[in-house]
């Protein structure tokens, strides 16, 4: 994730694993026990704390599973190759699709073009490594990941207004350190919807698995829906949702999934480094990220000794993830997005206007510890 915003993430213990029945929708589709699907996202490997439990993985333990990867694996491609190297020699199936990590230029060897080239060189590595980037069956189930990037207009939800709040630019980094064409933009329409044509070429591929499967999992680094994210009002960086998300995902996520979803529909997500499982119009959307060191040592139930996640397995999908504790939070509580009354612990922040950014101290609030930090550099 690029973006300056300091989050209240998960709290207390480990999710639980165990699997539930899930109704079959169609006669018509395969029936099979399939694999173990498991997920995670937002790796970040350029910390070594974060390679190394790449390193700690079990190899025997997955030598028949999948491994779905929601992007931001590693900001230079060396770290790129050695991560989803080690998860290949770990996971029979590895499938990845990109994140805005993955396209930061600043500390490459390499003086690429622009970030569409590096691309370009990451899913060439990735197709030498066996890393799956296209659509694909595993033994029944539908794996199809989802180019995307995320666009201002994403954000349709009443702004915060009264307090100073930085600039996009300020607040991500991807608008210095991802280059594009002229034509393109970072936080534009246009560059979003240039990663979504991305997608059409393997199209017919995705209509294939659609006839054919019964238990799909679609997946992106970016997020399809608004309420996938707290209200702005809870958020540090109240304008965090104009560089998350993708109108045009949520689109091609229905296509595949149908505007009503079914109990076998599951799309994976990642980048704001929340845990989340929540089913909206019946799609269930997951996020289940590694995200940075200083961030898991926050969370109650952390991350390394439960992810990835274990989506699926003997053919069906897990219980909830839990505890996430902004999906439980509005599970239980209405999304009100026309109140813009700042939250205890935002509002005491904002109130001190010595500096937004620049000032780094540790807030306790009812969501837990969050700390105000700096980018990583």
């Amino acid at each position: 994730m690029a973006q300056c915003f300091y989050s209240a993430h998960c709290l207390s213990l480990p999710p639980r694993r165990h699997s539930v029945n899930i109704p079959n929708p169609s006669n018509k589709k395969i029936e099979t026990s399939g694999p173990r699907v498991f997920v995670v996202s937002d790796l970040h490997t350029d910390y070594p704390e974060n390679m190394s439990w790449v390193n700690s993985l079990p190899s025997h333990n997955h030598r028949k599973d999948v491994l779905v990867v929601a992007g931001d694996v590693a900001e230079t491609c060396a770290n790129f190759v050695t991560t989803m190297s080690i998860f290949k020699d770990k996971f029979q199936h590895v499938f990845f699709v990109p994140g805005n990590h993955d396209l930061w230029l600043r500390r490459e060897s390499i003086d690429y073009l622009d970030s569409l080239e590096k691309l370009d060189k990451l899913l060439e590595a990735c197709g030498k490594l066996g890393v799956e980037t296209k659509p694909s069956i595993v033994d029944g189930v539908g794996l199809i990941p989802l180019y995307s990037w995320y666009h201002e207009s994403f954000d349709e939800e009443r702004d915060i207004t009264g307090i100073r709040i930085p600039s996009l630019e300020m607040a991500c980094k991807d608008f210095h350190v991802c280059r594009w064409p002229d034509e393109l933009g970072n936080g534009k329409t246009s560059l979003a919807q240039y990663f979504d044509s991305l997608n059409d070429k393997n199209w017919n591929i995705v209509e294939d698995i659609v006839r054919k499967c019964s238990h799909i999992i679609s997946f992106s680094h970016f997020i399809p829906r608004q309420e996938l994210c707290p209200e702005k009002r809870m958020l540090f960086y109240p304008n965090l949702p104009k560089i998350i998300g993708s109108k045009y995902l949520e689109t091609r996520i229905r296509s595949i999934h149908g505007t009503e979803g079914s109990p076998s529909a599951c799309h994976v997500f990642g980048h704001t480094h929340f845990c989340w499982d929540a089913i909206l119009d019946g799609i269930r959307y997951v996020q289940a990220p590694l995200a940075y060191p200083r961030e898991r040592k926050r969370r109650m139930n952390g991350g390394e000794d439960w992810l990835p996640f274990c989506m699926y397995e003997n053919g069906n999908f897990a219980d909830s993830m839990s505890p996430c504790y902004w999906s439980d939070y509005y599970s239980a509580n209405p999304r009100t997005p026309d109140n813009t009354q700042l939250a205890p612990w935002v509002a005491r922040w904002a109130d001190n206007d010595d500096g937004y950014l620049e000032r780094t101290p540790i807030i306790r609030n009812p969501f837990g510890l969050a700390r105000v930090e700096p980018f990583p550099n």
